[in-house]
């Protein structure tokens, strides 16, 4: 009896009609043969043979066991020689022994569906294995006994292989991120080497200057012990010429006296009235004299004796002074010169290290250049992407290697969605996967295309945008499906767009349907996005008193300042120049604000909003930097809710309480009556590694409602 066979799977040809070979029901005694009339349009009766004809009774013929061997067929491309010769060898060498009907029909249609494959194509090994999958649904089928048993084994393996599939597709990043990584440290490298050459160059430079300054020290130095030697030289003359001049006056003194002394006894004997007087008063005198010369002749002597090496005390201050003045000039060079002994002594360490980290460097970079692959040339993928080396130009336009290979991957994993028929479902593990993939059983590829499944989330976004939204995103976006294509059809459609927003992230729009659906973004996000681009868009139009589409750049500047109020100058500066604002435009140029808010076939933004989304990111990444910055610990450690409370007010006194709570309730995971306000006791219970704060929080929308209060200087 005729059994009707399951779908192909996606791996096999759709153009290929050939024959299908005959199943064998066994049903006791009886054992029928029938074709499959889907594949070959032949119908045949139903045969019934007796056991006594091919078997024992009550089962199947047996095949001998000496031609077991031979029945094998090996891994050979069907065409080639080879095959044939082993095939006619082995045909000649069973003759003696009759094979199984169904067992030549199972091996016939074999080498046919072999034959038809392309063995050349990379999914070659994928390929061949879908004939073998048949040939063991036929045995599962035909085998009523052992039909759980080779199901069991059958499902073994494919889970078995579709786990190697994940394996290989989740290793494909990989590839991407080690190129990503070898294209950064060339950066670094070459970064290193220009600022190593750069500083080794003004390393150089100060050396020689150094250099240049201890040569005219030690020019200096030599000129002044030149100095103090003609110092000394004029010294020894002047005292030369001091004792010459002393000794002059001492025999100057002496002829003084002498004449004195002869004027003195002349007088005496000219003068009638000495002789008058007693001579032994004289005689006492003359011995007086005597005495007192006597003594101040010894006194001379020892003056003689003890400051004859004696200068002028006037001299003696002037040489001293000028030899303070060159001691404190040789002690400033004597520090000058230990000072640059002790910075050339840097510099040599320096250079020394310099050449150390160098070698290293170098040693590196060639390790580098030997394990790394070489640079991809992108011009071979013209021919690969459809649409030729126009849309390849169009696509790689503007973006580095990286973005390049998600645009690659992108057109590769597309081709790779459309050649797929089925999805197999995911099961129903809740805390896992999202309400609408929990599904168990295979589920259609509706295979629309990438501008269908656009219009069909602008759609869901329009109507997601006008209910009350409360219930969850999933479950809005299953329920959206449900009604839109019916309840049959909505679990195919939910897993065909999620395989394509997972596929296409380098759309805005579909990035921002998966990063909402897998929870990694909160839909508040973009709704406050676009309710922000739409408040933009309200007041350029409230300033475009006339409504002509136009305004001037300084009107665009005054409402972005105005809408921004906590934006600085050069992020105001980034948005003009992304709204076409250049260095050579005058304040008076007009622009058509309303061209900045439009989007493309593809849902894609203009440049002007992705700098707004650029910049918002921007600033709440710097806005939990900050807050953890004010709590001061590290990632692992844990925080306390009143601290934490703490930290945002500081940062951001302008919160609302109820802003605050909403941020305090992602943070730790508490619903509004769960967070005590009062209790200081509890408050402290509830805790949380600061790591997890900031990923919930990078979750939600977070941004500052006020200006951070200046701490007061010491002057104040």
């Amino acid at each position: 009896m005729a059994s009707s066979k399951p779908q192909r799977s996606s791996f096999a040809s759709t153009s290929r009609t050939h024959a299908r070979p005959s199943r064998v029901i066994i049903d006791e005694n009886v054992i029928t043969e029938t074709f499959n009339p889907e594949k070959h349009k032949l119908s045949l009766k139903r045969k019934t043979l007796t056991s006594c004809q091919s078997s024992i009774c009550g089962y199947l013929s047996p095949w001998p066991t000496y031609t077991s061997g031979q029945t094998i067929l090996h891994n050979r491309k069907p065409c080639s020689d080879d095959y044939w010769k082993k095939t006619r060898s082995w045909k000649q060498s069973t003759l003696g022994a009759t094979k199984p009907r169904f067992l030549e029909q199972l091996e016939n249609y074999l080498r046919k569906e072999l034959l038809l494959l392309e063995l050349s194509t990379d999914s070659a090994q994928e390929l061949r294995l879908q004939p073998y999958r048949e040939i063991f649904d036929f045995f599962i089928e035909d085998f009523k006994t052992y039909k759980p048993l080779l199901s069991s084994i059958k499902n073994a393996y494919e889970v078995m292989l579709a786990h190697q599939r994940e394996e290989i597709r989740a290793l494909k990043p990989l590839k991407a991120k080690l190129v990503t990584v070898n294209e950064d440290c060339n950066e670094r490298i070459l970064a290193m080497r220009a600022e190593e050459r750069s500083e080794i160059s003004m390393l150089k430079k100060e050396k020689m200057g150094l250099l240049k300054l201890i040569d005219k020290k030690n020019e200096e130095k030599i000129s002044l012990q030149s100095e103090v030697t003609k110092l000394r030289k004029s010294l020894a003359e002047e005292y030369l010429r001091y004792l010459t001049e002393r000794d002059a006056r001492k025999i100057l003194i002496a002829d003084l006296n002498e004449l004195r002394y002869q004027r003195e006894d002349m007088s005496l004997a000219q003068s009638p009235g000495i002789w008058g007087e007693d001579p032994v008063k004289l005689t006492l005198a003359l011995k007086m004299t005597r005495q007192d010369l006597a003594r101040t002749q010894m006194e001379l002597n020892t003056m003689k004796a003890n400051f004859g090496d004696v200068v002028p005390r006037r001299d003696f201050e002037m040489q001293e002074k000028i030899n303070k003045d060159l001691q404190e000039q040789l002690e400033s060079l004597r520090d000058d010169y230990e000072e640059v002994r002790k910075e050339h002594e840097i510099l040599l360490q320096l250079h020394m290290v310099t050449l150390k980290e160098r070698d290293q460097f170098f040693t590196e970079l060639q390790e580098i250049q030997r394990t790394s692959t070489p640079r991809p040339d992108w011009t071979k993928c013209e021919d690969v992407v459809a649409g030729g080396s126009e849309r390849w130009h169009m696509l790689a336009e503007g973006k580095n290697s990286d973005q390049l290979v998600d645009v690659l991957l992108e057109e590769i994993g597309e081709g790779l969605l459309r050649e797929k028929d089925f999805f197999h479902g995911l099961g129903y593990e809740e805390s896992i996967l999202p309400p609408f993939l929990r599904y168990d059983g295979v589920v259609e590829n509706k295979k629309p295309t990438k501008k269908d499944v656009i219009n069909l989330l602008k759609d869901a976004w329009k109507e997601r945008l006008i209910e009350e939204q409360k219930e969850k995103f999933s479950d809005f976006f299953f329920n959206f499906l449900e009604y839109r294509f019916g309840s049959t059809d909505a679990m195919a459609w939910a897993y065909t767009i999620f395989e394509n927003i997972k596929l296409f992230r380098s759309n805005d729009l579909m990035r921002q349907f998966y990063e909402i659906l897998t929870e990694k973004k909160s839909e508040s996000v973009f709704i406050k996005q676009k309710e922000t681009i739409t408040q933009l868009l309200k007041e350029l139009t409230n300033v475009d008193s006339q409504n002509e589409g136009l305004l001037t750049m300084e009107q665009l500047s005054t409402v972005l300042k105005s809408t921004f109020p906590f934006k600085k100058e050069d992020k105001i500066q980034e948005l003009m120049e992304a709204g076409g604002w250049h260095a050579n435009s005058s304040n008076a140029d007009l622009l058509n604000y309303r061209a900045l808010f439009l989007e493309d076939e593809e849902g894609q933004s203009m440049p002007f909003v992705y700098k707004l989304w650029e910049q918002y990111m921007f600033e709440k990444d710097e806005y939990l930097h900050e807050l953890k910055q004010e709590l001061g610990l590290e990632l692992r450690e844990e925080v306390t809710l009143p601290k934490l409370r703490e930290a945002l007010m500081i940062i951001d006194p302008s919160l609302d309480k109820q802003t605050l709570n909403s941020y305090l309730n992602q943070a730790f995971q508490v619903s509004v009556t769960e967070v005590p306000e009062e209790s200081v006791e509890n408050e402290e219970n509830i805790v949380a590694q600061l790591r997890t704060i900031l990923e919930r929080l990078q979750v939600i929308d977070i941004r500052r409602k006020g200006a951070r209060e200046q701490e007061p200087t010491m002057g104040s």
